[in-house]
Order: structure tokens, then sequence, then C-alpha cells
């Protein structure tokens, strides 16, 4: 009979293949099925935050590009008004020196702007001219009620529509804004007197009566 060591125990044999570490092969299937789910769950919050970031920064675009119209729309108002504050401004001033360029013209007129009054005169006509006055009015220039004042009314046999046949004060105007009419006499055809052109044809014999008045 064969004796047994005392002391010792018998340990159980271990498989070749390895079944006794089988619960940790389990347990490290389970931490890499857990890893890849934990990385798409942190994936799809970085995309809502990335989206939300996306939204914001949208939003706030559009507020800058809504915040930049208005402050265009507002240089451009503000533009507007203060040129036509000094148009006003400087209309207003002009208007009160045209009776003295009226009285300029009168002198003109009558020979009496001479020496240092011709000087100053001019001086002012040229100052007027350079803050934008323009003088306008002629004698035969057709009657614009828009532009002129009729103050005398007449008819003439050699005009073909009413016309300014005098003018007895200027107009003035600052670019396209009438500061002040000019001031006419019109005429007005001879009621009933035909056109010129009419006149002329019907004074010209024909060709029938020329040839009667040559033969006889």
């Amino acid at each position: 009979m064969s004796e047994e060591t005392p002391g010792f125990d018998e340990k159980p044999e271990v498989p070749a293949d390895g079944t006794p570490d089988e619960p940790q092969a389990a347990d490290s299937a389970k931490e890499e099925v857990a890893a890849p789910a934990g990385d798409a769950a942190q994936d799809i919050a970085l995309l809502a935050q990335l989206d939300q970031a996306r939204t914001a920064l949208s939003e706030r675009t559009a507020d800058l590009q809504r915040l930049q119209a208005e402050y265009q729309n507002y240089r451009r108002r503000v533009e507007r008004d203060r040129i036509t504050v000094k148009e006003i401004a400087v209309a207003s001033l002009l208007t009160e020196l045209l009776p003295t360029l009226d009285d300029i013209g009168r002198a003109r007129e009558h020979g009496e702007l001479v020496g240092g009054f011709k000087s100053v005169a001019e001086s002012l006509e040229t100052v007027a001219a350079k803050m934008g006055l323009q003088q306008f009015g002629k004698e035969g220039e057709p009657f614009d009620p828009t532009i002129h004042e009729a103050l005398m009314h007449s008819y003439a046999p050699d005009v073909t529509e009413t016309t300014c046949v005098a003018i007895l004060q200027p107009g003035y105007r600052i670019g396209e804004r009438t500061i002040r009419p000019a001031r006419v006499a019109v005429a007005e055809p001879q009621p009933g007197a035909a056109p010129k052109s009419e006149s002329a044809e019907g004074d010209k014999p024909s060709g029938e009566d020329a040839d009667a008045a040559d033969k006889g």
C-alpha cells in the first residue's frame, strides 16, 4: 500500500483548454461591450452641444446683421437730414438777400453800378452763386406757370404761344428748388389770327395763278 504524504492536499488538475479562466474572459467581453456604448453616448452629447453652439452663433450673427443694417439706415437718415437742414438754412439766407440782388440788378440797368459799389455788388453776387443761387427768366421764352408768375398780360400777332415778353423781376433757384418765380409780362397770340405758316402759304400764289399772271 502506498503512503500519502501528510500535510499536502491534492490540487485539482487544470485542464489544458483553460476552463477556470472563463469568468475572466466573460468580464473582459462585458467591458469591451460597455466601452463602445459609453463612447457613443459621449459623441451624441458632443453633437448636441455642437448643434446648440451653431444655433447660438446663427442667432448672434443675425442680431449683428440686423444691428448693422439699422446703423446704416440711421447714418443715411442723419446724413439726409443734415443736408436738408443745410439746404433750408442756405435758402433762407439767400431769400433774405434777394431784395438786395434786385437793387443791384436795377442799378446795373441804369448804369449806376460803378466804383466801390460795383466791386461790393459783384462780390456779393459771386458768393451767392457759390452757395448755389441761380438766376433765371429771359425774354422770349415760353411761359411756364411752375417757374413764372405773370403780372401783365397782352396779345401779340408775332407769337404762336403764351410767351414771356418782359422780365419784370428775375427768378431764383437753388438746384432744382425754386425759391422765387420769375415775375413776367406775357403775351398770347392774337385771337383769330392764323399761324404764320398758314398765312404765308395763303399769301403765296398757287402755280395756276402764277402761270395765268405770266401769260397775261
